[in-house]
């Protein structure tokens, strides 16, 4: 007897249910991997995501074979470099997609606006838009810096936990790039909490003498994002930063729409539209 169209029709509904969730579960894994500092044992997979090992060895093996995973001698894994294509192609468009806020900040502050990620345990800029003024902050798109002497940085860092933050300083160390730059774990955690209370991060002198920067966390980015200006210390004062806070966090709402509707059906082109 032939089988019904019924029958026929569950077996690939099926095999679509199991397709998405292996790939849910290999992005995860992914996440994983890299809030691990890019290399993790099997073990430490099936503790951290709950998941059997015969599932995870079945996930990465695949992972492995397309290169976005390699397996090191020791037997470890580490996230592979056909990762590094996609990200610097997602931090681009990011940044296209940032660029018309960062240009209402400059517009209304009249300062260097800016753009940063999270990546590992380093902050990289993603995009900027320049101030008008002859004397004016300038941060190349793509430099890499380490989190505890940026106001982006401090941004980045005050939702995730006080474990996490203390074991990010611990593998970079706290190299003074200034003599007001924070050099201790306890006083970087102290300055977490402010940013906390307050809603805003300050880079007062910490990165480079005559520059103070303020930033706020983009709420609800599908990655850790900061928004920042920067300029002379003489410009961005305390009665300066009154006014350029809220902007800031307005500026950073708008941002999270955008976005969101990126990731939505049709939503590039308004994104983009700004």
């Amino acid at each position: 007897m032939p089988p019904s169209s019924d029958s026929t029709s569950a077996t690939p509904k099926s095999a679509a249910t199991g397709g998405v969730q292996s790939l849910e579960r290999a992005f995860d894994l992914l996440e994983r991997m890299a809030d691990a500092g890019g290399e993790v044992g099997l073990s430490e997979l099936s503790t951290s995501s709950g998941l059997p090992l015969p599932t995870i060895h079945r996930l990465m093996r695949t992972l492995v074979a397309c290169g976005y995973v390699r397996q090191q001698p020791n037997r470890r894994y580490a996230l592979g470099p056909r990762l590094i294509r996609l990200g610097e192609s997602s931090a681009r468009l990011l940044g296209t997609w940032a660029r018309p806020h960062l240009a209402r900040l400059v517009e209304e502050t009249g300062e260097t606006a800016n753009m940063a990620l999270l990546d590992g345990d380093e902050v990289v800029y993603v995009a900027q838009v320049p101030s008008r003024h002859s004397m004016r902050m300038f941060t190349e798109v793509g430099r890499r810096v380490l989190p505890h002497s940026t106001g982006v940085g401090k941004a980045l860092l005050s939702t995730a936990p006080e474990d996490e933050v203390r074991a990010l300083l611990a593998r970079t160390g706290m190299p003074a790039a200034t003599d007001k730059t924070i050099t201790t774990p306890d006083g970087f955690v102290a300055a977490l909490h402010s940013v906390r209370e307050t809603g805003y991060a300050v880079d007062d002198n910490e990165q480079e003498i005559g520059v103070r920067c303020l930033a706020v966390p983009v709420p609800d980015s599908p990655t850790a994002a900061a928004i920042s200006i920067s300029g002379p210390a003489g410009r961005v004062t305390d009665a300066a930063t009154e006014k350029i806070v809220p902007l800031l966090r307005e500026v950073a709402a708008e941002l999270s729409l955008t976005l969101a509707s990126t990731g939505q059906p049709g939503g590039g082109r308004d994104g983009n539209g700004g």
